[in-house]
C-alpha cells in the first residue's frame, strides 16, 4: 500500500524514477542476490564509495539489531541528454526503513531547497543541490541532515543512465500512454501502446510542464514505466544477474556494501509492503537572483517529524539550516526585482530581525 502524504510538490520525474527503480533493486530483489553472493559481491562493491562523513549512529549495530535504518537517496543526470560534467544532485530523497513496525517511508527533498550549505555559508542562501557539486557526497548528507535534524545512515546516489540500461537490458517495455504529447524528439499517443528502449522510456518520464494532471500525471508516467519493467522480467530480483550488475554498477555510488544489502533484504523486506510518501513542500522566492524554494517553519518540523518517527526516534526541533518563511505575502514570490529578498533571508543568519525570512534555527 502506497500513501501518498500529499502531491502538489513539483518533482523532477526522471531522476526520480531512477532512484525508485534503484530502490526496489536494493530493498525488494537482494534475496535472488543472495543466492548468487559469490558471483554478486565483487560486483555490486565496486560501487561501495564511503562519503568520508562520520556517520553519526553505529550502522553496523543497527543493522545486526534489526533496528530502523536511513538511506539518502541522490539522482545526478552526469553524462545523460548530451552532458559530461559531474552534474548536481536533481533528486533527493530520504528512505527509512522500519523492520519493528514494518513500515517503510520516502520523503522527497526539492532541488531548489533554500539552506546554508555546511563548508559555504559565505554563499547563503544556496539551492540545496549545490551541496554535491561543492562538496560531494560529505557535504550533501551533511546538510540533509542539519536542515531536518536527522541521522543518514547509508547514502545511495544513482546516475541517470542507469534506467536506460535497464529498460534497454530487458529488450525495452511497452507502455500506454496517459496523454498525448512530443519530447526530446519522440512522439507519445494517448492509449496507444508503444514500445520503449531506453531512450524513448527517458522521454516519456522526462515530461515536466505538458501533463494536466501535473504531479498526478507525471507519478503515473514513472510507475508505469517501472510497473512495465517489472512485468516484463516477471519480477524485479530476475535483473539482478551478473550482467546487469555488471552494468547498473558504473552508473551507481554507495557506501551501502554487498553484506549489508543481503542483511536488509533479509530482514527488512517486509517493511517495504508498507510504504508511506510526501515531499518537503515548498513556495518560490528569489534569493540570490536565483529562483529558489522557501519553507515554511511548521512544514519542515512536519518532515522532520515524519522522518524521525519513521526511524522510531523521539520528538526534536527540526534543523537549522534552510531557509523559511514566515510570511504568506504573495508580493515577493518570484520577483524578478527581489534583491532586497536574498539580502533579508542572509541578514537573518546574523541575527538581524526580519519578519519575512530567516534560517530555521
Amino acid at each position: 500500500m502506497v500513501d501518498n502524504v500529499q502531491h502538489r510538490k513539483k518533482t523532477h520525474p526522471v531522476r526520480n524514477t531512477v532512484l525508485v527503480l534503484i530502490l526496489l533493486l536494493i530493498i525488494g530483489g537482494l534475496a535472488y542476490g543472495m543466492s548468487r553472493y559469490r558471483s554478486l559481491k565483487n560486483s555490486v562493491n565496486s560501487s561501495f564509495k564511503a562519503s568520508g562523513l562520520t556517520k553519526e549512529r553505529n550502522v553496523t549495530s543497527q543493522l545486526s539489531s534489526k533496528k530502523p535504518i536511513s538511506i539518502l537517496l541522490l539522482g545526478t543526470d552526469t553524462g545523460s541528454f548530451g552532458r559530461s560534467d559531474r552534474g548536481r544532485t536533481d533528486s533527493m530523497m530520504v528512505v527509512t526503513i522500519n523492520p519493528k513496525t514494518n513500515k517503510t517511508t520516502v520523503t522527497s527533498v526539492p532541488r531548489d531547497t533554500a539552506v546554508s550549505i555546511p563548508g559555504y555559508t559565505s554563499d547563503s542562501p544556496s539551492k540545496i543541490n549545490a551541496a554535491y557539486a561543492w562538496g560531494g557526497t560529505k557535504t550533501t548528507i551533511k546538510t540533509v541532515q542539519k536542515m531536518l535534524n536527522i541521522p543518514i545512515d547509508f547514502y545511495a546516489l544513482v546516475n541517470l543512465g542507469g534506467l536506460k540500461k535497464v529498460v534497454n537490458k530487458v529488450g525495452g517495455v511497452d507502455v500506454t500512454p496517459t496523454l498525448s504529447f512530443s519530447n526530446l524528439g519522440y512522439t507519445f499517443k494517448k492509449g496507444i501502446k508503444t514500445h520503449m528502449n531506453g531512450k524513448k522510456a527517458l522521454a516519456y518520464v522526462d515530461m515536466r510542464y505538458k501533463d494536466p494532471q501535473g504531479d498526478y500525471g507525471r507519478q503515473t508516467r514513472q510507475r508505469s514505466v517501472l510497473m512495465a519493467i517489472v512485468h516484463k522480467t516477471g519480477s524485479v530480483s530476475a535483473l539482478l544477474n551478473q550482467e546487469f550488475i555488471d552494468s547498473i554498477s558504473s552508473e551507481t555510488q554507495t557506501d551501502l556494501t554487498f553484506d549489508d544489502l543481503t542483511m536488509i533484504a533479509k530482514d527488512y523486506r517486509t517493511a517495504t509492503k508498507n510504504v508511506k510518501q510526501t515531499h518537503l513542500q515548498g513556495a518560490g522566492k528569489e534569493l540570490n537572483d536565483q529562483s529558489m524554494e522557501v519553507m515554511k517553519k511548521s512544514e519542515l518540523q512536519r518532515v522532520t517529524n515524519f522522518i524521525r518517527n519513521g526511524l522510531s526516534l523521539s520528538y526534536k526541533k527540526t534543523g537549522s539550516i534552510a531557509v523559511f518563511s514566515s510570511t504568506n505575502s504573495k508580493s515577493k514570490s518570484r520577483s524578478s526585482s527581489s534583491s532586497s529578498t536574498g539580502t533579508n533571508a542572509t541578514t537573518a543568519n546574523s541575527g538581524t530581525n526580519n519578519s519575512d525570512y530567516g534560517y530555521g534555527y
